[in-house]
This record gives C-alpha cells, sequence and structure tokens, in this order.
C-alpha cells in the first residue's frame, strides 16, 4: 500500500483543530470529571469527546486505517495506524490552567510517519513529516547545540503512582536538584518533548508513559535533530509503555548517567 505522509498530517492537522475547538470551548466551564486507576488521573469529558472527534475525522478520510487512544485503547488495526492523545494535560485542564495539548501521529511498520502536537489555548502547531523536517506554526524547529547539564534547562513529569517512587523517579528528581539544575514540570508529556525539539528544553525525561504520550513527540524531536529513547538508550516500541529519555542528542549520554 503507497503511503501519503503529506495527506496524513494534512488529515492530522485538521484533527487536532477541530479537536482544539472544542477544548477551548469547554476550557473554564463545568464538566464531568470522573477518576481513572491510579491518584489524580483524571479524564473529563472533554476527553471522550475530544477523542471521539479525532476518530471520526481520521477515520472518516481513511476508513482502513487503525486506531490507538487514550480513552478508547486499540479499537481497530490496520497498516497505518493512528496514535491520539485527544487531552494531554488533563489535570490542568479539570484545574483551569491553559497547558495543555493534543498529540497525533501516524504510523507503520513501527515507524511514525507524520505527527502533530497542538496547543489550543496557544495556538502553537508543532508538526512533522519523515525526512521533511519538524515545524512550529510554518517556523523550522532545531535543538539546542548545548553539550553541557550545568547550562541546559530540563523538564520531567511524574506518574500517577509517584508516591510509590516508581524506578526511584522521586530520588531521581531529588539527585538532579540538589546538583542545581533548573527543571520544569509542564504537565503534558507531548508539550514536553515538542518543546524539546522547539529548542526550549534541552531534555526530558519520565517514567510509566504510554505510546499516545510519546508518539507525537518522537517525530517532532527525531526531524529537528534531537533523540528520544528508554533511559538505558534502547529504542521505544511505539505500542508499548516505558521510560522516556528525550534530548538534543548530545546531553543524551549524560542524562543517561544521572538516570542510571
Amino acid at each position: 500500500m503507497k503511503k501519503n505522509n503529506s495527506e496524513f498530517l494534512t488529515v492530522a492537522i485538521e484533527a487536532a483543530l477541530q479537536a482544539g475547538d472544542l477544548l477551548k470551548k469547554g476550557f473554564g466551564t463545568s464538566f464531568e470529571i470522573t477518576s481513572k486507576p491510579g491518584r489524580h488521573n483524571l479524564v473529563t469529558e472533554y476527553d471522550k469527546a475530544a477523542e471521539a472527534r479525532i476518530s471520526s475525522c481520521l477515520l472518516k478520510r481513511f476508513p482502513s486505517h487503525g486506531f490507538l487512544g487514550e480513552e478508547q485503547g486499540h479499537t481497530k488495526q490496520g497498516d497505518v495506524v493512528w496514535i491520539v492523545d485527544p487531552l494531554d494535560g488533563t489535570v490542568n485542564f479539570a484545574h483551569g490552567i491553559p497547558m495543555f495539548s493534543i498529540s497525533i501521529a501516524a504510523a507503520a511498520d513501527h515507524e511514525l510517519l507524520a505527527s502533530c502536537v497542538y496547543q489550543p489555548m496557544t495556538g502553537e502547531l508543532f508538526w512533522a513529516e519523515k525526512g521533511r523536517g519538524a515545524f512550529l506554526n510554518g517556523t523550522s524547529l532545531h535543538v539546542t547545540k548545548n553539550k553541557s547539564l550545568e547550562d541546559a534547562l530540563l523538564a520531567t513529569g511524574f506518574p500517577y503512582n509517584v508516591d510509590e517512587d516508581p524506578l526511584h523517579c522521586i530520588e531521581t528528581f531529588a539527585q538532579m536538584t540538589r546538583q542545581g539544575f533548573p527543571i520544569r514540570r509542564l504537565g503534558s508529556a507531548a508539550m514536553d518533548i515538542a518543546y524539546v525539539a522547539a529548542g526550549r528544553f534541552d531534555a526530558y525525561w519520565e517514567v510509566s508513559l504510554q505510546p499516545w504520550d510519546f508518539a507525537g513527540g518522537k517525530l517532532l524531536l527525531e526531524e529537528a535533530g534531537g533523540k528520544l529513547t528508554h533511559y538505558d538508550g534502547s529504542p521505544c516500541d511505539l505500542f508499548k509503555s516505558g521510560t522516556i529519555l528525550a534530548t538534543n542528542g548530545l546531553l543524551h549520554p549524560l542524562m543517561q548517567e544521572q538516570l542510571q
């Protein structure tokens, strides 16, 4: 089957913009909030509505494609699979914090073909197409050239079971702060990775991320010259959860030493 990555990207952006309009209308209003397994693992009616809108847009144009979404799970198989987080940063959204994103990626044979990460409240649209670079609202993206952690701006996130300290994530964070490294925590993994691609952050790490958390940002980062792997440097399976280390590439070995 011939794959048209540019068409995939066009439809992904259209779906993201439609879902973004829905989220903007719902932001700051009263809406239903429920909990999924894990402390503070919230889901709102807008997570579900945005995913339904994205799924409808993508599968109407590509009915033979598969779909993997955070809310629906792996609902459909296909040669091309769409990996979607309709609202990455639900806790922020639910508390009236305008820091959340939509992540959409198309993959085939375990390779990413096209992706976008959209921040509805700022209007920032990050996108990438395999072999054609990464962009923010039409401007080409490039990672930083920083080789020193002492000069780096880092980002991280915490799992919903952070109280159990999985993979010693609390101690790792404490260890890095004790060294004086400035660290940010946005609350949206897709945005964190996109910000590394844009040169805003030099590196980002987090345990226990799901495919929809990192797939959209992964292609952005790689097309911008960066690197995304598990903590040990092994490649990430697009359909499995695990640790994520995203850097400008130059800082990868130094970050791996910190995360051992």
